[in-house]
């Protein structure tokens, strides 16, 4: 166990992404956690936004991404030491860091997570980005059950999963690259639907 001991340290400054912890969120029901997860992502976003006064939304949104993607890469790295047997949770740590990002991303483009239907866009786009689809057939209701649908459909030919100890860098490196595809489909389509919603009150 002490070989671990090392990468078990890194894992310590971020919280969530604790093995423990992790175990506990998958069983956290998905509105809940988004509208927790809303809370924290308002202070990220507004510290962010007096960081950077002149920057736009888009690259607002590049930050939180590359923050997630830094945090994704440890996950990885994680994950091709401890191989196929923290899969699961190793499911979990990416499924969590996906809908954080995805919520960051809304809160950017200002969108009201209060409400319901937002709460399930958000859910829906995990589920278009991971390309399983819409996820409201299955009706996923907590975290565990939305990193089990990854893994079912096909997660592993995208993530770094059950990877030996010699591909823990590849690992990290498909998990910060998965990471940057989840948070480009999050801003297009905010972006998108913000456009959209200026030029139809132009048009009124």
């Amino acid at each position: 166990m002490a070989f671990y001991d090392p990468l078990l340290e890194r894992l310590k400054p971020l919280g969530v992404l604790r093995p423990k912890e992790l175990r506990r969120l998958s069983n956290e029901r998905l509105t809940t956690l988004i509208e927790e997860e809303a809370r924290r992502s308002k202070e990220r976003v507004d510290e962010l936004v007096r960081t950077y006064p002149s920057a736009g939304t888009r690259e607002i949104a590049q930050r939180l991404i590359d923050s997630k993607k830094q945090l994704a890469s440890v996950v990885g790295g994680v994950t091709g030491v401890f191989g196929a047997v923290t899969v699961p949770i190793d499911l979990v740590g990416m499924a969590y860091l996906e809908l954080s990002l995805l919520v960051d991303v809304a809160q950017v483009f200002k969108v009201n997570l209060r409400a319901d239907e937002p709460k399930q866009e958000i859910i829906d786009l995990f589920g278009y980005a991971n390309g399983i689809g819409p996820t409201q057939r299955s009706s996923p209701k907590v975290l565990g059950s939305l990193a089990s649908m990854l893994l079912k459909r096909g997660g592993l030919s995208t993530l770094g999963r059950a990877m030996p100890l010699v591909a823990a860098p590849i690992s990290a490196y498909l998990n910060n690259q998965h990471i940057q595809k989840v948070g480009e489909a999050a801003v297009r389509h905010y972006d998108g639907l913000a456009k959209a919603h200026a030029k139809a009150q132009q048009e009124g």
